[in-house]
């Protein structure tokens, strides 16, 4: 587990509850085989590396795409609403990974240069504010990373939500 601000601004705490778990979804991934963080664990297919190439969708749709800020091209949804939740054919885990922490990267500018105040309009076409995207996404991302946890078990029997420390 990092050592998180237990003190500071609405930011700086906030982006770094952000990362912890971001970081927690990438140890998921450790010493496993490509086959395995590929693997479908449950009936609805999801699997560990899915759920991170998800992540990195989401986090540049919310906090770029949403504030009209530039983007690599996301993951093509409108024929396969699931489609960003596996690799692609071709697609290594390290693209994956790569595409992920680029997304971090993105995202944590637009949030630094915006502010928490700004306003964006979502894929919906809600007004939302920029404090209301990374709540929203730290939510989404400790979501994802308790699935990740039961994936991770049902796989190798490892456990543990947050990173050792070193």
């Amino acid at each position: 587990m990092r050592d998180e601000p237990r003190t500071g601004d609405e930011t700086t705490i906030l982006l770094a509850a952000l990362q912890s778990h971001r970081d927690v979804m990438l140890w998921k991934l450790d010493g496993l085989t490509d086959e395995q963080q590929r693997r479908p664990m449950v009936p609805s297919g999801t699997n560990l590396l899915g759920l991170v190439k998800h992540l990195a969708n989401a986090e540049y749709g919310w906090f770029c795409e949403t504030f009209g800020r530039r983007t690599e091209p996301l993951t093509d949804i409108s024929q396969d609403l699931e489609a960003d939740m596996r690799a692609a054919e071709g697609e290594t885990t390290q693209d994956v990974v790569d595409f992920y922490r680029r997304s971090w990267a993105a995202s944590d500018a637009a949030v630094r240069e915006l502010g928490l105040d700004a306003t964006g309009t979502s894929y919906a076409g809600h007004t939302v504010s920029m404090r209301w995207v990374l709540v929203h996404m730290v939510e989404d991302t400790v979501r994802h990373a308790g699935h990740a946890d039961i994936l991770r078990e049902l796989l190798d029997g490892g456990t543990g939500h947050h990173v050792p420390k070193d």
